[in-house]
């Protein structure tokens, strides 16, 4: 009989890729301070567990979609008694998005308990995570790694082993840099259009039609076109992605011109309150400024 995996983290992204894994036969074992999704998912076929650690005494694999550091290391126990229990003995598999240092240094909190680590940070949003089709990269010992990326195919199109730890980690916020000035880009143009009279749904015809077009495009010149702003991606995680590609960038003492000027359009855009929207509610701050250079123009 197959052992159970686990599950940690039912969020936008978490909930479509724990389903997935149920829906593939993965005998699954789930557990979220939310319980919002627990139906959906004991109809697939995952168990629910009542608290964390009864994930962690049924499963030698435990998978963590998690928003950040704290829940992270609230969940794992980190700097308590409760640490060397969950982890010793288990594969812990972070599929979220943190700093490499932070993933640095959590892998080797783990691996002196006792416990192995793999880095697996994912390239998509809610739509790919629906619909599988997330790109994979990983990152730590090469057996682990094999077997977390066998563990993790009915999540993704593709994956791709980086190397060790932080290795994913970095290949993400490289990604992610890419991400974020593409489509505040193309919320800018938008925004352009509009403001120079442009019928929106044509635009987005002539853009989908072009060279420029790519699976993200689509269906973000769509949202904007339509105004919908209903999450795919956040604002506050583009903003908490743009922050950590930031620090990232300091580190090394590389450049970054185009990613701090979207990382304060993002922090602009958490202000105005739509930090659960999602990230083409950019344009809003994007209007913003343009507010302002018709104040300054008529003073």
């Amino acid at each position: 009989m197959q052992m159970e995996t686990g599950f940690i983290g039912l969020g936008v992204m978490g909930t479509p890729m724990a389903l997935n894994l149920a829906r593939a036969g993965t005998p699954l074992a789930v557990w979220s301070r939310s319980k919002d999704h627990y139906d959906a998912l004991r109809e697939a076929g995952a168990r629910t567990a009542e608290h964390a650690d009864a994930v962690f005494a049924t499963c030698s694999t435990v998978i963590l979609m998690l928003a950040n550091d704290q829940a992270i290391d609230t969940v794992l126990g980190r700097g308590t008694p409760a640490f060397g229990a969950r982890v010793r003995g288990h594969v812990i598999v972070n599929m979220g998005t943190n700093s490499a240092e932070y993933s640095r240094t959590l892998g080797g909190a783990i691996e002196a308990a006792g416990g192995r680590y793999v880095e697996a940070p994912v390239s998509g949003s809610r739509k790919p995570a629906e619909a599988g089709q997330l790109v994979v990269m990983l990152a730590g010992a090469s057996d682990d790694v094999q077997a977390v990326r066998t563990l993790v195919r009915p999540l993704c199109r593709e994956s791709f082993v980086c190397g060790t730890v932080p290795a994913a980690l970095t290949m993400k916020l490289a990604v992610n840099l890419y991400l974020i000035t593409m489509v505040t880009g193309l919320s800018e143009a938008t925004h352009f259009a509009q403001r120079h009279g442009i019928d929106l749904a044509m635009f987005a015809n002539v853009l989908n039609a072009g060279p420029m077009a790519s699976d993200v495009s689509r269906v973000k010149i769509d949202k904007l076109a339509a105004q919908n702003f209903s999450v795919q991606a956040a604002i506050t995680d583009v903003l908490k992605n743009a922050r950590l590609v930031a620090e990232a960038a300091r580190s090394a003492n590389i450049a970054s011109p185009l990613l701090d000027i979207c990382h304060a359009l993002y922090g602009e855009t958490e202000a105005l309150g739509l930090g659960q929207q999602d990230m083409v509610a950019v344009v809003r701050a994007i209007e913003q400024r343009t507010a302002a250079v018709k104040l300054r123009t008529r003073s």
